[in-house]
C-alpha cells in the first residue's frame, strides 16, 4: 500500500495534465549530486550532464546516482512517466509506453567513509533489465521516499526513434546584426528512410537548446521546403547570444586550494571553499579555455571512490558589484544548480561588502557555470549573458535539435530524431 501511494503521489506531484511542468530539481534540501547519464558512458561526458536520450530497441540503460546528507539509509523507489513535448505529464498509461515494470526500488547505496559531512549514495540502473520502452518522447524519473511518500527529486530524459534525419548548420545570424556576438542555428528534417513517418510542418515540433540551459530553449518556426526537407531558417528564433567559455573552479582537493579556489577553512566541523572573486567579463576579449559547458565532475585528489570518499564543502561566490542591479538579478547558472533560474541560484547583495554573494553545499570535484542576469521587464530573447558575461561568436556551445511529431492518429507526442553538435568557430 505504501507503494502504491508514493506512486499516486509521484503522478501528483508531476502535475495534472496540462498543470505543471516537470522540471530537473532535488525538492529536498538534503538531496545532493543528482546525476542521470547513459550506462556507459565516460565521466567527461557524462559531466557535461546533458538531457540523456535513449533509442528505441538499444539496450542502453540509464543510471542514477545521487547522495542524501544524514548517517542513516532511506528506502526509496523512482518511478517513470511519460511527457508531452512541453514536459507535462500526459495520459499515456504504463503499458503503453514501455514492457515490464515502469518503477522499482533504488537497493544499491553506500555509505560515506571518512568525510566530515555524512551522506549515503544511492545508485540504480534505470530501468530494469526486463523493461524496454514502446514510445518514444519525454520522460519524468522521479524518485520519492518510502515511508512518506515525498517526493526528493525529478530528471527528464528522452526515447527517441531516430526516424528522421537532422541537418544543422550554425553560423552568422541571418540579419547581419551583430554577427560577432550571435550564433544562428539553422536546421532541415527529413525521413531516414527506415520508418515511415508523414512528414508535414503540420505534425512536426523542432525545438532547440543551448548547453544545458531551458531558459532560452527555442521552438523554431517552418520556413519552407527545401527539396525532401523540411526547413527551419532565418528567423529570430533561429539565433542564440553567443555567451562566453563557462567560469570554472577546482575543490577536488580541500588540502591546497586548486584553481580558481583563494583559499579552504574548516570551521565547526564543515568545510568551506572561499572562491576567487569573479569580475565582470563583459568588455573583456573572447579567451578560448577548456571548461566543461556548464557541467560538473565529481572528484577528490588523494582517494581512489570520489562517490563516497568526496567531502561537502560549502562553496562561496562573490562578485563585487558598486551597487546592485536595478532592473535584475543575478544567478549562479550550471549543472551546479539545475540550470534553474530560482532562489537556489540567485545571488544576493551585500551592502557591507559591495558584491554579489552566493553559497552552495556542493560535493568535491570540478564545476562550470555562468553568471547570468535576468532583468524583471525583459523583451523575448533577451540576452542574459551579455551583462557579466559578454557575448561571441566563438564561444563553444553544445546545441541540441529535438524534432517531435505528432499527427491526428497519435495518442501523444513522440521524439522521431535528436541531435547534437557544437557551435562556436
Amino acid at each position: 500500500m505504501k507503494r502504491l501511494a508514493a506512486i499516486i503521489l509521484v503522478l501528483l506531484t508531476l502535475g495534472t495534465a496540462e498543470a505543471q511542468r516537470v522540471v530537473d530539481s532535488a525538492w529536498r534540501s538534503d538531496v545532493k549530486t543528482v546525476q542521470l547519464y547513459r550506462g556507459g558512458e565516460s565521466r567527461e561526458v557524462q559531466a557535461e550532464l546533458l538531457t540523456p536520450v535513449l533509442t528505441l530497441g538499444e539496450r542502453a540503460r540509464l543510471t542514477l546516482e545521487f547522495d542524501i546528507l544524514g548517517a542513516e539509509a532511506l528506502h526509496t523507489s523512482w518511478n517513470i512517466a511519460h511527457c508531452d513535448r512541453n514536459w507535462q505529464r500526459d495520459d499515456l498509461e504504463p503499458q503503453e509506453f514501455m514492457t515490464g515494470f515502469e518503477g522499482g526500488s533504488v537497493d544499491d547505496y553506500d555509505f560515506s567513509f571518512t568525510t566530515l559531512t555524512d551522506y549515503v549514495h544511492y545508485r540504480a540502473v534505470v530501468p530494469d533489465q526486463y523493461a524496454e520502452f514502446t514510445h518514444s518522447g519525454n520522460y519524468a524519473l522521479t524518485v520519492t521516499d518510502d515511508a512518506t511518500g515525498e517526493v526528493l527529486l525529478t530528471r527528464r530524459f528522452c526515447v527517441s526513434e531516430a526516424a528522421a534525419k537532422v541537418g544543422m548548420e550554425i553560423g552568422k545570424p541571418y540579419d547581419g546584426m551583430e554577427i560577432d556576438r550571435r550564433q544562428e542555428v539553422d536546421v532541415t528534417v527529413k525521413s531516414s528512410g527506415t520508418v515511415w513517418i508523414d512528414l508535414r510542418p503540420e505534425y512536426t515540433f523542432v525545438r532547440v537548446q543551448q548547453n544545458g540551459r531551458h531558459d532560452n530553449a527555442r521552438w523554431l518556426e517552418f520556413s519552407g521546403y527545401d527539396g525532401d526537407q523540411l526547413a527551419y531558417r532565418s528567423r529570430k528564433a533561429n539565433v542564440f547570444d553567443g555567451g562566453n567559455t563557462f567560469r570554472y573552479f577546482d575543490c577536488s582537493n580541500l588540502r591546497s586550494p586548486m584553481y580558481n579556489v583563494m583559499r579552504i577553512e574548516e570551521l565547526g566541523g564543515e568545510q568551506f571553499a572561499i572562491l576567487r572573486p569573479d569580475e565582470d567579463r563583459s568588455k573583456k576579449h573572447y579567451l578560448s579555455e577548456k571548461s566543461l559547458n556548464g557541467g560538473m565532475q565529481v572528484n577528490i585528489w588523494d582517494r581512489n571512490n570520489p562517490r563516497v570518499e568526496a567531502d561537502y564543502v560549502w562553496v562561496n561566490f562573490c562578485l563585487p558589484m558598486e551597487q546592485p542591479m536595478m532592473d535584475g538579478n543575478v544567478y549562479v547558472v550550471g549543472a551546479l544548480t539545475d540550470w534553474r533560474l530560482d532562489s537556489l541560484s540567485m545571488m544576493d547583495y551585500s551592502a557591507s561588502r559591495r558584491a554579489y554573494t552566493k553559497r552552495l553545499l556542493l560535493k568535491q570535484g570540478y564545476y562550470a557555470y555562468q553568471l547570468l542576469v535576468a532583468r524583471r521587464q525583459a523583451p523575448a530573447y533577451d540576452s542574459k549573458t551579455r551583462q557579466l558575461e559578454g557575448d561571441h561568436r566563438e564561444t563553444q556551445n553544445h546545441y541540441t535539435v529535438y524534432v517531435y511529431h505528432r499527427s491526428p492518429a497519435d495518442r501523444a507526442d513522440r521524439l522521431i530524431a535528436a541531435t547534437r553538435r557544437h557551435g562556436g568557430q
